[in-house]
């Protein structure tokens, strides 16, 4: 069955462009925590909490600095990834291959 992954921007609940969605696809299963990426071309600014910092946060490019005020707001004083200045390119997934090796060895001795 087909699925469909809808982002919103968590301020005023614009979609992104097709472009910008696949964009936002690519970066579902990357395994950073506490991050800000952006997404081009759209400009949306992805934060990828996970754990302490909370769930992935999406804004689009003309509210960016809300996104980042609002996360410093909630997590700010948990450490400093919150309060990282950009510019936040996304250069591919992170960890994700060596998760999956890992994954596979503990399966294995199970």
């Amino acid at each position: 069955m087909p699925v469909t992954v809808v982002f919103k921007c968590e301020i005023c609940g614009a979609r992104p462009d097709l472009a910008t969605q696949v964009a936002l696809e690519r970066q579902l299963l990357d395994l950073r925590h506490g991050e800000y990426v952006d997404a081009e071309p759209g400009r949306w600014l992805t934060w990828h909490g996970r754990g302490m910092y909370g769930p992935q946060r999406y804004a689009c490019g003309d509210h960016r600095g809300e996104l980042k005020a609002l996360v410093r707001e909630h997590y700010g004083t948990l450490g400093w990834h919150p309060w990282a200045s950009g510019p936040h390119p996304w250069a591919g997934r992170r960890g994700t291959d060596r998760a999956r090796a890992l994954a596979r060895t503990l399966r294995s001795t199970f």
